[in-house]
């Protein structure tokens, strides 16, 4: 069990982790974008959770069809680039897409349903606990780190740091998570 669901926890995680860590400085940093008001530093914020709210539903549908690690995969290319777009942006609209894009390529709810997949119905349990502890680990990492990388290097430098465990964790995929197991996606 431990094989296929610590890889996966710290893939879902990292996820996690490219949310909070900008979570206590966005706003102060946001606000000196170009073009930013009150609203829209607040949008920023809110548009993460709107597109991944819209998107994971149909992501789901999507590994059921292509396959788990390639959903995946693809999820996190799209925070990838969600988090560069970010770290980039000098203007209010151009952060405001970039994280829409990080949202959408939030595809937590795919990592967990590989996690159901590769464990017994009576070690779900386990395993989710375990998934929970590994985001309550990331919350914890990036409240402290996030204050602290934003005063020295900049807000810019909590996306790139986003952008590179995103592409860790698809080697991970690949490297360290076990060959998937086969999803039918017909209705029973």
């Amino acid at each position: 069990m431990l094989k296929s669901v610590l890889p996966l926890s710290f893939i879902v995680a990292s996820r996690f982790f490219g949310l909070f860590i900008v979570l206590p400085v966005l706003s102060l940093y946001a606000l000196n974008l170009e073009g930013a008001n009150e609203f829209l530093v607040g949008l920023i914020v809110g548009v993460y959770a709107i597109s991944q709210m819209i998107f994971q539903v149909p992501f789901g549908a999507f590994s059921d069809k292509i396959g788990r690690k390639k959903a995946l995969t693809i999820g996190l290319l799209i925070f990838v680039v969600g988090s560069i777009v970010c770290a980039l942006a000098s203007e209010i609209y151009t952060m405001l897409f970039g994280r829409f894009l990080q949202g959408v390529g939030a595809v937590g709810a795919v990592a967990t349903a590989m996690i159901s997949d590769f464990v017994a119905e009576e070690n779900r349990s386990k395993a989710m606990a375990i998934m929970g502890a590994f985001i309550g680990l990331s919350f914890t990492l990036s409240m402290v780190l996030g204050p602290l990388l934003a005063k020295d290097y900049g807000l810019s430098s909590l996306f790139y740091l986003s952008a590179a465990l995103s592409l860790l964790c698809v080697v991970l995929l690949y490297t360290v998570v076990p060959k998937e197991i086969k999803v039918s996606a017909k209705a029973q």
